[in-house]
């Protein structure tokens, strides 16, 4: 793998900015200029490696998305393969993270994933024209188990813009700090 002195051999002046469509929301809405970053720093170490695929976590949903993006944009001639998230037997999403919650904290934490499987159930039932209430409930469900969310909400696969039509692939992401954890999380639906 590239070092540090590979990947910037000067003053990183040019930076690639991905469509604020895609990385100004959700994620780059609390994180700004994040994938600014994400998309730079990747599109450099492909440059440098010439990969015929990648693979890319789907726990962070929001940055595979914006990789699959540039890569399509760029006309890369590489295979985005999108890892499945890997989770602890309660559900709770592995992530470094995890190593910052206390005990009841991390007996806590996956309810975070539970939330995101109630919310498919209810979107899978009730509609699209629901996913107004669902996002509210679900945000006022975390913030009464002392959660500070950020976001819960139901998107397209695709682009991560809100659902048109109920034939569309969807996601749900959601992302909400547990004491000074910020968790985030996502399922397919």
């Amino acid at each position: 793998a590239p070092d540090e002195r590979e990947l910037y051999p000067l003053a990183q002046g040019y930076k690639l900015h991905p469509p604020a469509e895609l990385a100004d929301i959700l994620e780059g809405q609390f994180r700004p200029g994040f994938f600014v970053g994400v998309a730079t720093v990747v599109l450099k170490l492909f440059n440098i490696v010439q990969p015929h695929a990648a693979a890319f976590g789907q726990k962070d949903y929001q940055q595979l998305m914006v990789i699959r993006h540039m890569v399509a944009q760029m006309a890369l001639p590489i295979e985005i393969i999108p890892g499945p998230t890997t989770r602890a037997d309660d559900g709770l999403a592995l992530s470094s993270r995890n190593g910052y919650l206390g005990p009841d904290e991390r007996a806590e934490a996956p309810q975070l994933y539970a939330l995101l499987r109630r919310m498919a159930e209810r979107v899978k039932a009730e509609g699209l024209g629901a996913v107004p209430l669902i996002e509210a409930d679900a945000a006022a469900s975390l913030a009464a188990r002392g959660w500070k969310p950020d976001y819960l909400t139901i998107r397209r696969r695709a682009d991560l813009k809100p659902a048109a039509s109920p034939h569309e692939p969807l996601v749900a992401l959601a992302a909400a700090k547990l004491g000074s954890t910020r968790l985030i999380d996502n399922l397919e639906i």
